[in-house]
């Protein structure tokens, strides 16, 4: 049984919550069920969408630096590798995932809610990647996920200089896709989650291989992911439903199998 992350489903939406109070530091054993819990949602049919939660007051403020203070080099090259697989495990989830944050998502924190489709926040957020102010730079993605996502500049400003942005800003630079009352965090991601419960899954799960695939390498070779991607849905039997539906009903009305 996990101690600090859970994943609870409920009407096709699966929740992964995160909770260490008080402030759901990331410690080897949060990051490992972490891990467990996206693994759980990726195999669980009925698993349509997913959320990462860290719950009404924080998101996760972080590592545990005590714990990770402890650690010197070699340990630290022991399990790098794992760290950052399990941060980014909510990336690998082919699934529509979001992030759904109340107030902190800071260095780790951060680096969770990059790996999810989108970002839902709270108006009382605050995001950053202070690792700088301990001597360090993110290790679980975020140099690499946050500069894809806000550019190379506005990446570089929040990683030298470790400072906090609010959900304005956060929104304003492209951290960030929706800001909501900090009560209305839960439910506004549980909405856009809900628009795939009753999708076509194996198309979803294409484009999101698509995108996330081809922002990887060169155009060319983009379009041959795509081209394979787009090519092997001809198999499924939600292809079949779909056009079938579009040609006799018209738009929006295919009853999806997920098949």
């Amino acid at each position: 049984m996990a101690e600090f992350v859970t994943l609870e489903v409920s009407e096709g939406i699966g929740t992964i919550r995160l909770a260490r109070p008080p402030m759901n530091a990331l410690n080897r054993q949060v990051q490992q069920e972490l891990r467990a819990a996206a693994r759980a949602a990726t195999v669980d049919s009925d698993v349509k969408a997913v959320i990462v939660y860290g719950g009404e007051k924080v998101f996760a403020a972080g590592a545990d630096v005590k714990e990770m203070s402890e650690m010197e080099f070699g340990q630290m090259s022991d399990v790098i590798g794992d760290l950052q697989s399990d941060l980014a495990a909510v990336s690998e989830i082919p699934k529509p995932t979001v992030a759904a944050i109340t107030g902190y998502a800071l260095g780790g924190g951060l680096e969770v809610a990059l790996s999810a489709d989108r970002r839902i926040v709270g108006d009382n957020a605050k995001l950053g990647v202070p690792e700088i102010l301990l001597g360090i730079i993110p290790g679980g993605g975020g140099t690499q996920r946050l500069a894809r996502l806000i550019g190379p500049s506005k990446a570089k400003d929040l990683l030298f200089t470790g400072r906090f942005v609010d959900a304005e800003e956060a929104l304003a630079i492209g951290l960030v896709d929706e800001v909501v009352a900090p009560d209305d965090v839960y439910e506004a991601a549980r909405a856009w989650a809900s628009q795939f419960t009753k999708g076509a899954g194996r198309a979803l799960a294409a484009a999101k291989a698509a995108v996330d695939r081809g922002l990887d390498v060169d155009l060319g070779t983009g379009l041959a992911v795509e081209r394979q991607l787009f090519t092997a849905l001809f198999a499924t039997r939600d292809r079949k439903v779909g056009m079938e539906s579009f040609i006799e009903n018209g738009p929006g009305k295919a009853q999806f199998t997920g098949e």
